[in-house]
């Protein structure tokens, strides 16, 4: 990584730079660089002779006409109110190295703008609200900014001017270095979504109040429940691509025999990375009896044939939905007697869940469904003492189920989070609604309570459901499910 140009600017042009981006302080200096300074020469040679690079008639981006009615419903919702909704900004990883950014999803669902620092801003008005888009306009030339500030374009890239921003998102745009002063100076009420930026936040610390901004968030989360067309085509995208990164780690198994699990992690990350922005939160690549570790995402262990290899992931898209898929392989390409008979009885459970999701039916029916199937397997291979309905009311079954049958999926892997209990768990399916199913058994290495030929197998199936006007529709179908038909699937995979 090559080193910044910060450190050696003269004082002159540092303080002319401070001076027209509005800034209190000049661009800051990196210690320890190679160059003594900048001489006036160069900082001249440096303002001149660059090509007219804004970019004209630019198509809006396809989303632009759902993210105008998402605005309109949140301006229904908080009628003369001023409300705040940040982009976020970059965080540093180690000293002058930042994280990969992404931004927050209230503000990407509101307006498809995915770069750091920007605000959205709904301003109350006689009908409703005027948005303003606020973002870092391109980097100044005149004062070197583009290749003296370590955040400027000659380092890490070109930015839409403000003109070319107001085309592709619809809403007007402005310089978000002057939102700040112009947050501090505003009346009336205001919410914010908290804890993206600081600075904005600051700005309006004597004007909102940790309620009122949690009901912003709340309704935001509310919002997303129902899926609109593009969003549910955006998620299909991500399955699609989570499908070929399960065939492209099936091909590669040997490999990762002689390796370790980090062989799979990194053969399903090029795939998200090929086709979509990322992967959507951390692949848990867990062979043997990482199985039984819920979220093992250090994925450092062995692969053996012989042992199942419990693959969860999913493919980020470009516009940020992410698929969310689960299953449980057996390493060599054949379930051993009782890592099917295990096996069988999830994708039973899979089944009674998967056939419990449609329109009008009790949120929790499908966690109902799934779990009654695993308390009855339980009962019947003599692991827990019946009847059924017993285990069921004490939830002694969940020893080995651990976890619930699914969540909300969306723009977050557990969408929705921040949504009311009475209009997510104990709600009602709609259409539109995309939720995962994915009960699993979980025997620990190390538990007596279970005969031995259970323990250190994990098994997990999960699927991407849409619930549809008449039942549901399964995402990820393309993946299958049923045991002999994982082992066909496999084999012909490998060759």
């Amino acid at each position: 990584m090559s080193e910044a140009l910060t450190p050696e600017t003269p004082e002159a042009v540092l303080d002319e730079a401070a001076d027209e981006a509005g800034e209190e302080e000049p661009i800051k200096q990196r210690k320890n660089g190679l160059y003594p300074g900048v001489s006036d020469e160069l900082a001249d040679s440096m303002k001149s002779g660059w090509a007219d690079t804004e970019l004209r008639g630019l198509t809006p981006i396809a989303q632009a006409g759902y993210t105008a009615a998402r605005r309109a419903a949140l301006s229904a919702r908080f009628p003369g109110e001023r409300l705040v909704i940040p982009a976020g900004n970059l965080k540093t990883r180690s000293n002058d190295t930042e994280y990969p950014f992404r931004a927050s999803v209230e503000y990407a669902y509101l307006t498809g703008n995915l770069t750091e620092d920007g605000v959205l801003v709904l301003e109350p008005s006689a009908d409703g609200h005027k948005a303003t888009i606020y973002l870092l306009p391109r980097s100044n030339r005149e004062n070197g900014e583009f290749w003296l500030s370590g955040q400027g374009e000659l380092w890490v890239g070109r930015r839409h001017s403000l003109a070319e921003a107001e085309q592709l998102y619809g809403i007007p745009a402005s310089d978000v270095r002057e939102l700040p002063a112009a947050l501090k100076e505003a009346t009336g009420p205001v919410r914010v979504v908290r804890g993206y930026d600081a600075a904005i936040e600051a700005a309006l610390t004597d004007k909102v109040t940790r309620e009122h901004d949690d009901e912003l968030r709340v309704f935001l989360s509310e919002a997303r429940l129902v899926k609109d067309e593009f969003e549910a085509g955006e998620l299909q995208k991500a399955v699609d691509s989570t499908v070929r990164g399960f065939e492209d780690v099936v091909k590669v198994l040997d490999k990762a025999e002689a390796t370790s699990e980090r062989y799979i992690e990194g053969t399903f990350f090029l795939r998200a990375r090929v086709e979509g922005n990322d992967i959507g939160y951390g692949s848990i690549c867990a062979s043997g009896p990482h199985a039984c570790t819920l979220h093992w995402v250090r994925n450092d262990g062995p692969v053996r044939s012989g042992d199942l290899l419990l693959l969860d992931a999913g493919v980020e898209t470009h516009t940020l939905y992410t698929a969310d898929v689960t299953r449980t392989l057996p390493v060599n390409g054949t379930y051993t007697e009782i890592q099917k008979k295990i096996y069988d009885a999830v994708y039973e459970a899979q089944e009674a869940g998967i056939a419990a999701v449609r329109p009008g039916a009790k949120y929790r029916d499908f966690h109902d469904a799934a779990q009654h199937v695993l308390a009855e397997k339980l009962v019947e291979w003599g692991l827990v003492e019946g009847p059924v309905e017993r285990v069921l009311e004490l939830g002694l079954q969940r020893r080995w189920t651990l976890h619930g049958t699914g969540h909300m999926l969306g723009m977050d892997v557990h969408d929705c989070a921040a949504a009311r209990t009475e209009t997510y768990v104990e709600g009602t399916l709609e259409p539109g609604m995309c939720l995962t199913v994915e009960p699993g058994l979980y025997f620990q290495a190390d538990d007596l309570t279970v005969p031995k030929e259970y323990r250190g197998i994990g098994v997990r199936i999960e699927d991407d459901l849409l619930v549809t006007e008449d039942g549901n529709r399964n995402l990820s179908a393309g993946l299958p499910r049923r045991s002999d038909e994982v082992e066909a699937w496999m084999a012909s995979l490998k060759g």
